[in-house]
């Protein structure tokens, strides 16, 4: 791993940054894939589920209660404690974040604010490398708090292998349906509806390349969180720092995929040194090693700052998904930190204790969007709504003002709906 110095922190922010385009070749299969369930259903449900994951689903691909019910029953004791912990703090945080509909009275009329739950959302949770139960609690609770009516989930089982804990969580956090499809397929289904996956409001969850790209696709039939990209940290550490620490920081990002994004933000050769070091040292151990490899090898960068301004900079310029500040006195360059999905500060906040159960969404913007964008919460299964109610004095106040204004963008209709009020027409 060669370790830089930064020359422009712009540049280099831009370099760090996430590739966000996609191949045509993945655009143009997904796009087949979309026209298909959209027009053939649950038979290209199946079709898809026989070719890209080697089951057949022909028989019913919905998951029935006592299936979910009897997926947690089984689990480990010591396993259910801790998602039921990770429950407990994941909804005493986004509670929260909780919103309320809101009116003011100005002179007997009313204005505010309706704020209502989605109807129907759909979790997409992946289940090709890994089980994910932290993504359904992760995905689900808030959607739970904010009201939602129906919450359904769809997650791939490949070679028809249904993973107990992602069962056993969306039991735990009440999802009302569960799919076993995956894929550009499952986004399809529910953007659209079949016979059997209902259309939805909105959908939500992380996914390989296809499934991004058929969120992205879907957009304006239903909504999405995001289109997420590979994982991503960035560590800025100083001589407080344990080297070691911030190396298993790294790795615990680099094991995701072969395209996470592992940065470290030195102050200070020496350190950067001693943490290369420990990395090729931790990843001889690591059961991860050949993807985790792959990530460092590929994806990780080194920089060595003069100062903590600089890093400050360097780190806004990046905006990465996860930053965890392992300084002396964090708390004090917190005002400065602009971009950034999660801050982890201090020692003793590595960004694996916020992905499972410190209480915080782990949802949140990658490839420089937190620039712009915020972590999954309550606040993304709401609609809002504008109230306006004015009485007849209001309305006469206002009147003339709006009348000048339709006169000035050249709508003619518009100032006579106002017009035919404010000269006594009929009402």
């Amino acid at each position: 791993m060669e370790i830089i110095k930064p020359e422009g922190v712009e540049d280099l922010g831009t370099l760090l940054r996430l590739q966000t385009s996609f191949d045509p070749s993945i655009t143009s299969s997904v796009v087949e894939i979309i026209s298909s369930v959209r027009e053939r259903g649950d038979r290209a449900l199946i079709e898809f589920t026989l070719k890209f994951d080697r089951w057949d689903a022909s028989l019913g691909f919905e998951a029935d209660r006592k299936e979910l019910e009897d997926a947690w029953r089984f689990l480990p004791e010591k396993h259910k404690e801790a998602l039921i912990r990770a429950k407990e703090r994941i909804e005493k945080y986004h509670l929260n974040q909780l919103e309320k509909s809101w009116f003011f009275e100005e002179d007997g009329s009313v204005l505010g604010l309706l704020v209502r739950p989605l109807e129907r959302v759909g979790v997409y949770v992946p289940g090709g490398r890994a089980a994910y139960p932290s993504t359904v609690l992760m995905n689900v609770l808030p959607a739970r708090i904010a009201g939602v009516s129906e919450i359904i989930m769809c997650v791939p089982t490949p070679d028809g292998f249904k993973n107990p804990y992602v069962l056993g969580a969306a039991y735990l956090a009440g999802v009302d349906r569960v799919f076993f499809i995956g894929g550009a397929q499952a986004v399809a289904a529910m953007a659209f509806g079949t016979e059997t996956v209902p259309k939805v409001d909105k959908i939500v969850g992380p996914g390989n390349i296809y499934v991004a790209e058929a969120k992205r696709l879907v957009y304006g039939e239903v909504d999405i969180d995001s289109i997420a990209g590979p994982s991503e940290v960035l560590v800025m550490a100083d001589g407080t720092a344990n080297p070691a620490w911030v190396a298993a920081d790294l790795l615990s990002q680099a094991e995701h995929d072969p395209m996470a994004r592992p940065f470290l933000v030195a102050l200070g050769k020496d350190l950067a040194v001693e943490v290369v070091k420990e990395i090729k040292r931790q990843l001889e151990a690591l059961s991860t090693k050949e993807v985790a490899l792959q990530s460092w090898s590929n994806n990780g960068v080194v920089v060595v700052a003069e100062d903590l301004e600089e890093a400050v900079r360097i780190a806004n310029a990046v905006s990465p998904e996860h930053l965890e500040v392992m300084v002396e006195d964090p708390w004090r360059l917190l005002p400065k930190l602009k971009n950034a999905g999660a801050i982890f500060l201090g020692p003793y906040s590595p960004e694996p204790i916020g992905d499972y159960i410190a209480g915080p969404n782990h949802t949140l913007p990658t490839g420089g969007r937190a620039r712009f964008s915020s972590p999954l919460g309550v606040y993304d299964f709401v609609k809002r709504t504008s109230l306006i109610s004015l009485n007849k004095e209001t309305f006469n106040r206002l009147a003339y003002n709006a009348m000048l204004i339709a006169e000035v963008e050249g709508l003619i209709a518009h100032k006579n709906s106002i017009k035919i009020r404010l000269e006594g027409g009929e009402e």
